[in-house]
Order: structure tokens, then C-alpha cells, then sequence
């Protein structure tokens, strides 16, 4: 018994999906000042998570070039002390 009530809605559900997918024509392009709404929010999103990204990312190559400069520096002193 549970199997067939199952098997019913299941199959209710499924029939009924090409229906909702279409719609009515009368609605066509109603939704689009909402759509655009959502599409500049998660754009907004989007900017404000590279912001962060940006300055650390910034950060590790102006990191990496000091330490990158910091061992020549270094290996220049070892230089002259070996002169010396």
C-alpha cells in the first residue's frame, strides 16, 4: 500500500513538472527587475570577497620580494666577509 501512494506521487510530481517549467503567458517577464536585483547582489558579493583577496595577495608578493631581496642581501655581506 505505501509502495503505491509513493509511486503515485512520484509519478504526480514528475507529470507535473513540464507544467510548471511553462507557465503562463501572461506572466512572461514579470520577474526581471527581481532577477536583476539578485544578479547585482551576488555581484556585490562577489567584489567585496576579491577586495580582501587582492590586498592579501598584495601582501605575500611585496613579502616574497623583500625576503627574496633580504638574501642577497645577505649573501653579499657573506661575500665580503669571505674577501676580507
Amino acid at each position: 500500500m505505501k509502495k503505491s501512494v509513493f509511486t503515485t506521487i512520484i509519478l504526480s510530481v514528475a507529470a507535473a513538472r513540464s507544467a510548471w517549467a511553462a507557465g503562463s503567458s501572461g506572466t512572461a517577464g514579470q520577474g526581471n527587475l527581481l532577477i536583476l536585483l539578485f544578479l547585482g547582489f551576488v555581484a556585490l558579493i562577489v567584489v567585496a570577497q576579491m577586495v580582501p583577496a587582492m590586498i592579501l595577495m598584495m601582501e605575500t608578493v611585496s613579502g616574497l620580494a623583500r625576503g627574496t631581496a633580504g638574501r642577497k642581501r645577505m649573501a653579499l655581506a657573506a661575500e665580503r666577509e669571505e674577501e676580507k
